[in-house]
């Protein structure tokens, strides 16, 4: 059984995790966090046996779990990081938006066990697999593009996962001076062939969509990843957990926890 601390519970993904994670007979919930700030600290989290208090302080909870999961601001996602280093705690982080500087960090740690991926989902890690594929062998001879489209909320952009797909394709080529475009406007010439498109549109209650783009002469291929809902960025999270567990120190990402 693994005893999970689940972040951000109130929001739309911390919710749809705590639904999950209370009918998996492998996780227990053992705390619950929200901002300082939120209405709901202090309140009982319904549902769950016992009296399970919904808490401002990360702190307060963390030694009794195993796993701390974690999808809130990269502010605070930072803060949890250096926490779980310092109690030895496992985490998992779905949170996008990191600085670089923040990144280094939490890549550069030895000290505990985390897995952090810009997208939970096991549908999108298996399209970075694709992507990477694909891109070595289109990467020539084709205009490589990237849409995604999310709701009129998301505060960071492009999105975390735009951003991974555009590294995946700039790793297939590491020589190549890509230039990357973020959105185009005015008289700007033709396409040059180190261009990287990268689109951003928000709007509704768009979950999550992400399309790549290679259009070459009289064809053009298309690969897309639509989310529908958040439960499947909670569901990878929990199996991350799960794995994560039993792992070494060490940082990893969904890829490893999936295997592939």
């Amino acid at each position: 059984m693994v005893k999970i601390i689940i972040t951000g519970v109130c929001g739309k993904v911390g919710s749809a995790m705590l639904n999950l994670a209370l009918n998996d007979k492998d996780i227990t919930v053992v705390g619950a966090v929200e901002a300082k700030t939120h209405p709901m600290v202090g309140n009982k989290l319904d549902r769950v046996e016992g009296t399970l208090i919904i808490e401002g302080d990360l702190s307060d909870s963390i030694n009794k779990c195993d796993v701390i999961v974690d999808f809130t601001e990269p502010n605070v996602s930072l803060e949890y990081f250096r926490l779980a280093q310092v109690r030895k705690k496992a985490i998992v982080i779905g949170t996008t938006g990191f600085s670089e500087d923040a990144l280094l960090e939490i890549s550069g740690s030895m000290e505990t066990r985390v897995v952090i991926s810009p997208n939970m989902s096991v549908g999108m890690n298996l399209m970075f697999e694709v992507v990477d594929t694909l891109s070595r062998i289109m990467k020539d001879d084709y205009d490589i593009e990237i849409l995604e489209m999310h709701h009129r909320m998301k505060k960071d952009a492009p999105s975390g996962t735009a951003v991974k797909l555009k590294d995946i394709i700039e790793a297939s080529e590491p020589a190549k001076k890509w230039i990357e475009t973020f959105g185009r406007k005015g008289m700007i010439g033709e396409r040059k062939k180190e261009e990287l498109g990268i689109l951003a549109l928000r709007g509704g209650d768009i979950v999550g969509e992400h399309t790549v783009m290679f259009a070459g002469a009289g064809e053009r291929l298309e690969v897309t990843h639509r989310a529908y809902s958040r439960e499947n960025f909670a569901r990878g999270a929990l199996l991350a957990a799960k794995w994560l567990n039993s792992q070494t120190n060490g940082i990893y990402s969904m890829k490893d926890v999936l295997g592939i």
